[in-house]
């Protein structure tokens, strides 16, 4: 059976260097070692064209994202009406193969009556409203947190196009649950984020610093270690990293006066999963309970103790691997506990245990493709 595939991508996805274009990125690699020939389309945004995806790809068509004022004039998401585009819609009319929407943001043509007659999917990264709600939340600039209390509005009035997908992918069961609720007559499945890690590759051991490690200049990351900052990491003895892209002014003024805590910025990948890697905790905290935990996957599969919020581990079905605190004095006290407690090839593993085959991206990935073509 030939195996075609359109993937319709919010953004380039490479490099694979955050949590949305990670999990597209590794979804596409996986597909292709199945069989599956990808035609993929994705717009342009703050990333450039390259050559790297035709290693996973058989073709790749790229487009503008409007930005701007026009794009906000709409009564659709402007992350939506932004990536509508004449010459996408032309080229998913050119094969009659499935399409798989990445995102809400890539939504647009999704109840297009052009294509009533395709077997289209809906991957789902977040839900949406609930995720610019909380942006706009965080947000100190006015102007800036009305755009995204609107835009949660938007969303959450779009969301509802969701339904004209033949099947919904979940990144989470919490998030699973959501949407079949919102969708009762679609076939909802869960699929764990794609991460790229084959093996589990955490040492055993210790060592002698804490990392917090994310896209910086996103409002949830940078609200999460602006708190571990103030609240934790400044009252611990003990070498705190924080590590991500795009570290913004607040970040790095409110680290200043610890000399315990040092921010790297704009690491290479290879940097990050070292540090990952070496490091004695991984510390993660989250104020949102839907979306990716690439973060988490991630420090399991490469790093030793992970200590997380519960937030941070709502749907994930990952609770028995990491230590578990909730407010500052219960994460400094478990923190000094586990900075001289060696991790053991026991907690590997009970990692591999339970990591294997579920969180896969080879077992997830020929799951996917029987979905799509044996309506498995």
């Amino acid at each position: 059976m030939d195996k075609v595939l359109n993937v319709v991508s919010l953004n380039i996805p490479w490099p694979p260097n955050y949590g949305g274009v990670i999990d597209i990125y590794y979804k596409l690699k996986a597909l292709h070692d199945c069989g599956v020939r990808i035609i993929l389309h994705c717009f342009e945004y703050e990333r450039m064209q390259t050559a790297a995806l035709a290693r996973v790809c058989e073709e790749v068509h790229y487009y503008r994202r409007r930005t701007g004022i026009l794009p906000n004039i709409t009564l659709l998401p402007y992350n939506v009406y932004g990536r509508k585009n004449a010459r996408l819609i032309d080229n998913l009319l050119k094969n009659d193969c499935p399409i798989l929407f990445e995102g809400l943001h890539s939504c647009y043509y999704l109840k297009d009556k052009r294509l009533k007659n395709r077997f289209k999917i809906f991957r789902e990264s977040n839900i949406e409203h609930d995720y610019y709600h909380a942006i706009g939340q965080a947000e100190r600039n006015i102007l800036k947190k009305c755009f995204y209390h609107i835009e949660a509005k938007r969303f959450e009035w779009f969301q509802k196009n969701a339904a004209h997908a033949e099947l919904i992918l979940a990144v989470s069961t919490t998030d699973r649950d959501y949407l079949q609720r919102l969708f009762p007559n679609s076939r909802v499945e869960f699929i764990p984020c794609f991460h790229g890690n084959t093996k589990i590759t955490a040492t055993e051991g210790q060592s002698d610093y804490i990392l917090y490690h994310g896209k910086l200049s996103v409002k949830e990351n940078e609200k999460a270690a602006l708190y571990l900052i103030e609240n934790v990491f400044g009252k611990l003895s003990c070498r705190c990293i924080i590590a991500g892209m795009n570290p913004p002014s607040t970040l790095l003024d409110a680290a200043k006066p610890y000399p315990n805590i040092t921010i790297e910025a704009n690491p290479f990948a290879e940097h990050i999963h070292d540090l990952i890697r070496e490091a004695q905790i991984n510390l993660l905290v989250t104020f949102q309970d839907t979306g990716l935990k690439l973060k988490l996957l991630n420090s399991l599969f490469i790093g030793r103790h992970t200590v997380v919020n519960s937030l941070m581990l709502t749907g994930s079905g990952l609770d028995s691997l990491c230590f578990t605190a909730n407010t500052p004095d219960e994460m400094i006290c478990l923190c000094n506990e586990l900075m001289h407690k060696p991790f053991s090839s026991d907690c590997i593993q009970k990692r591999h245990t339970l990591l294997f085959p579920a969180f896969s991206d080879e077992y997830q990935g020929r799951r996917l493709s029987e979905m799509i073509y044996n309506n498995g």
